[in-house]
């Protein structure tokens, strides 16, 4: 599967009810005519503000991803649901929850597919908004649909003059049962094939530049360097000028444009561990409105544990000096 529309924040609307003809003779006439159509709820995300949500009440559940950082003060009725519950092991941190697991996780937070959800991340800094963007993409690859994500995170909240608690939340306890769509995930062999020009997609780097020229590196990675065929488009290209707030839609669809990144055409999303991708997977697809947008999870440390050409791979003496130094 590789299209579907994004979530849209959108204005409710209402439908104008069908005309119907007359029953044929013989046939019953209908029990009564048919109702108007109710106003649609307009969705929350993909981004709330912190006025937004603090107007929303009780309404979406608030899944808070900082770990420790909670029990120093959360918004009020937000549950503990670390990072770390998304990500995968030490030696590949970009790694999917099986998905056994992640059904547990949800199901113990109290996850439901006809809740919105809204994640909160601290909003420190533009490397920061890839944790709650990782936990987005998570979500709605398995069947969640109503998700925001608070632009500047708790940071924002607190800027905003809005009340924290330090009492933690009990969750309510659900039985979701999911499944993984894979419209938005990109496989280690999908990645090799694009590379190889056996498949028609772009390759985007969202790691900074020095990754992607193979001065650095992540410490979890075997080899610096990048995939073959992928362009540098480092993840804060989509914030708005120095702050940790992400850029509103029109800007990710203009910088999309600016790159040439046709509506229809596809595009994979990579960096070191599927955390800076998740934001250039996030304004690509949720933002700009791209359909055939995908993120590589494993990004280039799983790429690199494979048996792949690497781009901008460093030399012998290079790559032994980068040791050295600790790059």
């Amino acid at each position: 599967m590789r299209s579907l529309a994004p979530l849209l924040a959108a204005a409710a609307f209402i439908a104008t009810p069908p005309a119907f003809a007359a029953p044929a003779p013989g046939q019953p006439a209908a029990a009564e005519a048919a109702a108007p159509v109710q106003p649609q709820a307009a969705r929350l995300g993909p981004l709330i503000t912190a006025p937004q949500l603090a107007a929303a009440g009780a309404g979406p559940l608030i899944l808070d991803i900082r770990g420790e950082a909670y029990g120093q003060g959360h918004i009020p009725g937000a549950l503990d649901a670390p990072y770390k519950l998304f990500r995968g092991p030490a030696d590949n941190p970009g790694a999917l929850v099986p998905v056994e697991r992640l059904q547990a996780t949800l199901s113990g937070l109290g996850l439901s597919k006809d809740r919105p959800v809204v994640i909160v991340h601290q909003g420190s800094d533009q490397d920061d908004f890839g944790s709650a963007a990782r936990v987005y993409w998570t979500l709605k690859s398995a069947g969640i649909q109503d998700i925001a994500i608070l632009n500047g995170g708790m940071n924002a909240w607190a800027a905003a003059g809005l009340p924290a608690d330090t009492a933690p939340v009990a969750p309510q306890p659900t039985q979701l049962a999911i499944t993984w769509d894979d419209r938005w995930t990109a496989s280690e062999d999908e990645v090799a094939r694009i590379a190889a020009g056996q498949e028609d997609a772009r390759l985007l780097d969202a790691r900074p530049a020095e990754f992607f020229q193979g001065s650095k590196a992540h410490a979890a990675a075997s080899a610096p360097g990048t995939v073959p065929g992928a362009q540098s488009v480092p993840h804060t290209e989509w914030f708005a000028g120095q702050t940790p707030s992400v850029a509103p839609p029109a800007t990710a669809a203009d910088i999309a444009a600016r790159l040439g990144i046709r509506p229809g055409g596809e595009v994979v999303t990579f960096c070191n561990t599927g955390h800076w991708a998740a934001t250039e997977w996030f304004a690509l697809s949720e933002l700009a409105g791209l359909p055939n947008v995908r993120m590589y999870p494993e990004s280039m440390v799983g790429y690199t544990k494979g048996d792949h050409q690497i781009a901008n791979k460093p030399g012998l003496v290079d790559n032994l000096m980068r040791q050295i130094k600790g790059l």
